[in-house]
């Protein structure tokens, strides 16, 4: 996904890629040669943040690129139009970025993210273009970027790949993949073995698809280690059931597996970075489709917890699989638990695409994940969960309902709903995402989008790591 922009031998005469400040541009500015200020000021150039302009030698060739960047949480994106913005040839990034550790990671981490492309269904054409080609340093801060950006990269493209290609099936292929890359087991309860080992939810709400359910289960690491467990909502396609979406809001339901997407992508930056933990990603994988065999409104299901649970909406199944897979993740205790969803439209109605709501049992958890959020540019909000809006789920008929009769406060309901299932986790957080960008910016192409990982490896990592 990345290795159309690495050079892989190092070049013989590249572009330099200087980086300057952009509260440094001035003082840079005065240092140039009269030629090259006489060329910054006729083309324009400011120095501003995220920009770059070519600057050539003696002979008329490129002989620099220079960009702009502010030092903060955004410096990555500075740094990502570039693989694209940049003609084909050979560049190098000189001693200003690679000297400094922090700049040198964010700069390559954007020019990793900048370089993503999916072309799965592309003609070759398409993947054989001559394209700019980087030469990375080998050293830590580097390895770092790449891992994280690989981390994103497989998120983005688990999300990207349409449901012919990535049902339930296929989802937990990727996640065997993922497994035999770092040694990690893996295993998966599928189809009416769902039922008899006590997985009822997840196979009540994924029975109704021809494409067999299951409960993806991976686990690495030593087993004397502080345990962290990922659950990711893996509902490959979301029909909504007999509530069925209309034909608009069916359209991105490919993304519903975004939640699978997070924690597998999260998974490999914590195996990659052989962090000293015991992990554990537990993904219900399923289709919510319309046949014979589909669940219905107000049946009542039956779940691990022994809770039993009147469906009030077909179209809110993502809590209802998460339901079995949070009970078995807190049956463990582990140290840290995440699940990842894209669970309710309220969430983005609350605050928007590019803002994950951040829901806690925990306040050391959330406000780490909070922190290293808004650090790293990969932010959430924290949203209560609300004592009040408990009786909201009861249900006459059943232990609770999977929805509330009010049409307020949908995430915060969905959040309710799994602290049920989550109970005896003694740090648990749950993040409802969007997992897309509807539109195109540096580095964040339209498409499949990994929201919160970032934060959420570095947590872990500056907690555990050696």
């Amino acid at each position: 996904m990345f290795d159309h922009i690495i050079s892989s031998e190092k070049p013989s005469n590249p572009v330099r890629i200087t980086a300057v400040q952009e509260s440094d541009f001035k003082k840079w500015l005065g240092k140039q040669s009269d030629a090259h200020q006489a060329w910054i000021a006729s083309s324009g150039y400011d120095g501003k943040r995220g920009t770059h302009l070519a600057l050539a030698g003696d002979a008329g060739t490129y002989q620099t690129i220079v960009i702009s960047y502010v030092d903060d949480a955004k410096t990555q994106w500075d740094f990502a139009g570039l693989p694209t913005a940049l003609p084909a040839g050979e560049y190098i990034l000189t001693d200003d970025v690679t000297k400094n550790d922090a700049i040198c990671e964010k700069a390559v981490l954007g020019l990793y993210l900048g370089g993503y492309r999916f072309d799965r269904y592309r003609k070759s054409e398409a993947s054989t273009a001559k394209r700019a080609l980087f030469a990375i340093p080998s050293n830590d801060a580097t390895k770092r970027a790449e891992n994280i950006a690989r981390g994103i990269g497989l998120a983005r493209d688990l999300i990207n790949i349409p449901a012919n290609d990535m049902g339930p099936e296929e989802l937990e292929a990727a996640a065997r993949r993922l497994g035999e890359e770092f040694g990690a087991k893996v295993t998966s309860i599928i189809g009416e073995d769902l039922n008899k080992r006590n997985f009822p939810a997840i196979y009540t709400v994924g029975k109704g698809s021809d494409r067999a359910p299951r409960l993806i289960d991976l686990h690495w690491g030593d087993e004397n280690a502080p345990k962290v467990t990922l659950v990711g909502k893996g509902v490959c396609f979301d029909t909504g059931g007999y509530d069925l979406k209309p034909s608009s809001n069916m359209l991105l339901m490919k993304k519903d597996l975004g939640g699978s997407a997070q924690v597998l992508g999260l998974a490999r930056m914590i195996m990659a970075s052989g962090l000293p933990v015991r992990l554990r990603v537990l993904i219900p994988a399923v289709e919510n489709m319309v046949s014979g065999k589909a669940y219905r409104p107000s049946d009542i299901l039956q779940t691990r917890k022994g809770i039993t649970v009147e469906v009030g909406n077909t179209d809110a199944e993502g809590r209802l699989v998460l339901s079995d897979a949070l009970t078995e993740a807190a049956a463990e205790d582990p140290e840290i638990l995440l699940d990842f969803a894209t669970l309710t439209g309220a969430a983005r109605v609350a605050l928007g695409l590019g803002l994950p709501a951040l829901f806690s049992n925990n306040d050391d958890l959330a406000n780490g994940l909070l922190e290293n959020g808004l650090a790293l540019n990969d932010p959430m909000w924290r949203l209560p969960l609300w004592d009040d809006y408990r009786p909201m789920l009861d249900s006459k008929a059943a232990d609770m309902n999977n929805i509330s009769g009010s049409p307020y406060g949908g995430a915060i309901i969905a959040a309710l709903f799994l602290d049920r299932f989550a109970e005896g986790a003694k740090a648990w957080a749950h993040i409802d995402l969007m997992a897309w960008n509807p539109s195109a910016r540096p580095g964040r192409p339209e498409g499949g989008e990994a929201q919160g990982i970032r934060a959420a490896f570095k947590l872990i990592a500056d907690r555990y790591g050696k």
